[in-house]
């Protein structure tokens, strides 16, 4: 059966290579990413509808709710995969935390704002999160812009971390009402979402003579778990508010990812943030 399936970050990497799958597959994809050049030439490679927004503006966001509740009868399947890790603590024209907002607070408020077309289409939300949940982060609800700690690989994971806690409460609070969620690691992907950046993750990632020791997969291979998850059943297939990593619930997660009050807490905390 042929899905409405959104993806955020398709503009390139894990995102642009699933938008071709799944397209390649019958789907109907649109594509929604932050260069409008690169998104407007993944959407007409495919023969897609594409949208442009700049997650790091929040304006840019409700803009694009509004566009993809207009444009879409349907939202079968919500992905967002968009993100990245930056460098120095930069914080957006919103007042937040880049790599926060980016990462969490935008496809929070996504998510929220479509929330009435996803309950009545039975949606699938997707978040593309990371290993970094578990390796990097040190999530304080009291200091979510990063105000008294601050590093860029810590950032990135507590962005990742938060992707997860939204996926537990987002299925806690919808799930009775038709919404699926589910997150996952896509692996460690040859992609350009840390070109630029200054953190440690960059400088692996974009120095020449590391990338082959880093065993790196390709954003093909990275985008077959966005793939699975898109295409099959929630129930059948894959259990909602997991966090998956190779097609199954991941069996070592970070602690904070499995608590469900700080998972309250956050979603209350994150609606304050964007004026929910």
């Amino acid at each position: 059966m042929s899905k409405t399936i959104v993806i955020t970050g398709a503009s390139d990497g894990i995102g642009a290579a699933a938008a071709r799958e799944l397209c390649r597959r019958g789907h109907e994809v649109i594509v929604v990413g932050r260069s409008a050049q690169k998104t407007e030439m993944v959407a007409r490679a495919i023969g897609a509808r594409f949208f442009v927004a700049d997650f790091a503006r929040l304006a840019d966001v409700r803009r694009l709710a509004a566009e993809l509740d207009a444009a879409c009868p349907r939202i079968d399947v919500l992905a967002n995969n968009a993100g990245g890790v930056f460098g120095d603590r930069v914080t957006t024209v919103d007042g937040f935390e880049t790599t926060f907002q980016v990462n969490h607070l935008a496809p929070f408020l996504l998510t929220c704002l479509l929330l009435d077309k996803l309950i009545a289409s039975k949606a699938s939300v997707l978040q593309t999160s990371s290993i970094a949940a578990r390796l990097a982060s040190r999530l304080d609800i009291d200091d979510l812009n990063g105000e008294r700690r601050y590093s860029p690989v810590t950032a990135y994971g507590n962005g990742k971390l938060a992707n997860i806690l939204f996926t537990r409460e987002l299925h806690r609070r919808y799930h009775q009402r038709g919404i699926s969620a589910a997150a996952f690691h896509p692996g460690n992907v040859a992609s350009s979402f840390a070109a630029g950046s200054r953190s440690l993750i960059g400088f692996l990632l974009n120095t020449p003579l590391i990338r082959p020791l880093l065993m790196l997969i390709t954003p093909d291979k990275g985008a077959e778990q966005l793939v699975w998850l898109a295409e099959t059943m929630p129930g059948p297939d894959w259990v909602s508010g997991a966090y998956y990593e190779r097609h199954k619930p991941a069996k070592r997660e970070n602690p904070k990812g499995l608590d469900p009050v700080l998972a309250r807490q956050l979603w209350d905390r994150s609606g304050q943030m964007v004026g929910l």
